[in-house]
């Protein structure tokens, strides 16, 4: 084979080399959007907002503070749970979801009105 001749094989195929490492590194540093984040606050007896709608598939992030207690936060249908302390923040991240209704709850007794503290995500598409 001619000098010319390998020298282009191996020049393109050096080329076609840095090109694929660069488009891996390039898709391994892209950064994704983080998910939308939602405030809730919680609060002897009751949760606010108690309705939180979204869009089915998209990912969020629900930001709890409770003011008063530490309640709990359940969501049973997707074997979600956590304490809420006072006066702190508790993110709890939410998988894409299909459309439906998912109910939410208190899981600790706050006193008198315990079982009204509950809301739902309503999840359109």
């Amino acid at each position: 084979m001619k000098t010319w001749t390998r020298r282009r094989l191996l020049g393109g195929a050096l080329s076609l080399g840095a090109a694929t490492l660069l488009e891996g590194l390039t898709s391994r540093n892209a950064v994704a959007d983080p998910p939308p984040v939602i405030d809730v606050e919680a609060r002897r007896f009751r949760f606010t907002p108690a309705e939180i709608p979204l869009k089915a598939g998209q990912a969020v992030e629900l930001a709890i503070r409770s003011v008063d207690f530490v309640h709990g936060f359940s969501l049973p249908d997707l074997g979600l749970r956590t304490d809420l302390p006072p006066g702190r923040v508790t993110r709890v991240a939410l998988p894409p979801l299909p459309p439906g209704t998912y109910d939410f709850l208190c899981d600790n007794f706050c006193g008198d009105g315990h079982e009204e503290m509950h809301g739902r995500l309503i999840v359109r598409a």
